[in-house]
């Protein structure tokens, strides 16, 4: 069982680190006019409805975390966004459905909607830049719309890897009964 447990770890902490590498080298270059689909906030809430709000924090604070380290001006601001994310998602889990999308791409949109809303309040009404309506304009909605985009293909794999892990765990669990 621990084996599992040290095998389901080092297959989600391997996916968020390819999600940064991802996130920081490719999705600079097929950004459109600056803005880029967060495939943070896509792992960040997967993982929140597929496996509850646990490991939601979990990935998220490890990629908001890795974040901080590669970008951030405060360590632990990204850490603390995505985290609440994963847990928030997470509470999503009891009416969550294996088969059914849109679920999924409606809480990944509004995660992307409040990550671009906590951003604008945290990095520019506290500088004194009040022009939400250009904010909300030019980068939440365009960002969040991109980032939906994106996820109608991610999420299936990201969903296909926890399915297999999931039947890999019951699997063995089975074993022992």
């Amino acid at each position: 069982m621990k084996r599992m447990k040290l095998k389901r770890f080092a297959i989600t902490a391997l996916i968020v680190f390819l999600f940064v590498a991802i996130q920081t080298t490719v999705m600079p270059v097929i950004s459109i006019g600056s803005i880029q689909p967060n495939l943070l906030i896509i792992i960040t809430a997967s993982f929140g409805f597929m496996r509850g709000s646990k490991e939601g924090m979990f990935v998220g604070l490890l990629a908001g975390l890795t974040m901080d380290v590669l970008y951030g001006d405060i360590i632990g601001f990204f850490g603390l966004m995505y985290l609440v994310v994963g847990f928030l998602n997470g509470l999503f889990e009891d009416i969550y459905l294996d088969e059914d999308i849109k679920l999924p791409i409606l809480l990944i949109g509004g995660s992307s909607f409040v990550h671009g809303l906590v951003v604008y309040f945290i990095h520019f009404v506290f500088r004194g830049e009040f022009n939400f309506f250009h904010y909300l304009n030019q980068i939440i909605m365009p960002e969040l719309i991109y980032t939906v985009i994106v996820a109608i293909p991610v999420y299936p794999i990201i969903f296909w890897i926890n399915r297999k892990l999931e039947t890999e765990e019951k699997r063995r669990t089975s074993r022992f009964v």
